[in-house]
């Protein structure tokens, strides 16, 4: 009697069991969803991302038109030829203030401003909708846009201009003005879209954290700096990878714009792979140059997300 009581499984060895599976089970369900899900996603990947990128650094290598097979094998000419170029020099030193005014003027803007209209308070929607309304527009339509407001002789600023009865500037002209003025269609093009992202992040906060510090006596900057900015700090470095990630691959507002002119003032690494690889037929060319750019990409992400977003 005493042996058959002792060899029954008891009701909580049974519920334990069903309700903890082994690790067995765990891991054949996973390799489940990997066998089922992985295949689809590499083939995707590789047909859409790894096959351009190998032809495009198969097309570098030669001097191709675009038409027929490339057949005049060039080797590294092509970026010898991109490096010595000072077009090429002009359009990075370019996407650099284009990342340096994102970084200085259009994160601490949109940062400020989510500051002001994360509380909830009469007409916050509707700001928070005027100031994110730049980034829905198009990319090409905001830049028709800013190419009227900037015409010399029907443009808004050159109407604003007369009124004082001065003589209105060209600004998409002029090899001193252009990329000026391309850099604060960028910052009021943008600056929506990081602003949603603080509030975002602003709103999703443990009050309490602040409350708690409110009771300890911190000022309002003092709660500012040592607790709301801390708490915003993965949120600051996924605005900064976009914003400089963005900035690399800025194209859609110049060629509105300015097309990359007068004289290359306002080309941007990819603008300037389209005026010379699309428009001129340099394929090979401008195959060096998107390689380029991607290498560029690629060692900023890769650094920037093994330094400073490694626990994300």
């Amino acid at each position: 009697m005493r042996g058959r009581v002792a060899s029954a499984p008891s009701i909580g060895s049974i519920v334990s069991s069903v309700a903890r599976p082994g690790r067995g089970s765990i891991r054949d369900g996973k390799l489940a969803l990997a066998v089922i899900f992985l295949p689809p996603a590499l083939l995707l990947f590789t047909l859409f991302v790894v096959l351009p990128i190998g032809e495009a650094a198969w097309y570098s290598g030669f001097n191709w038109n675009g038409f027929g097979r490339p057949t005049n094998w060039v080797g590294l000419d092509n970026y010898r030829f991109v490096l010595e170029t000072r077009a090429f020099w002009l359009a990075l030193r370019n996407n650099g203030l284009i990342v340096l005014v994102s970084l200085s003027i259009q994160l601490p803007l949109a940062l400020a401003l989510a500051l002001l209209l994360a509380d909830r308070f009469r007409g916050a929607v509707a700001l928070r909708m005027l100031f994110f309304l730049p980034y829905v527009l198009a990319e090409i339509a905001a830049g028709l846009i800013f190419r009227f407001v900037y015409d010399g002789d029907y443009g808004l600023i050159a109407s604003i201009w007369r009124l004082f009865g001065a003589e209105a500037p060209h600004l998409l002209a002029s090899t001193q003005t252009a990329m000026l003025a391309v850099l604060i269609v960028i910052v009021w093009k943008y600056f929506g879209f990081h602003m949603m992202l603080f509030i975002a992040a602003l709103q999703g906060m443990d009050k309490n954290l602040v409350e708690a510090a409110r009771i300890d006596g911190a000022t309002r900057p003092q709660v500012l700096r040592y607790v709301v900015i801390p708490l915003l700090y993965p949120t600051i470095r996924l605005s900064v990878f976009f914003a400089v990630v963005g900035s690399l691959q800025l194209f859609d507002l110049v060629m509105p714009l300015t097309r990359g002119g007068p004289a290359d003032s306002s080309n941007t690494m990819v603008s300037f792979l389209y005026n010379n690889g699309i428009s001129r037929m340099r394929v090979g060319y401008g195959s060096a140059i998107g390689v380029i750019l991607f290498v560029i990409c690629v060692t900023f992400a890769v650094t920037y997300k093994r330094w400073f977003m490694r626990d994300e």
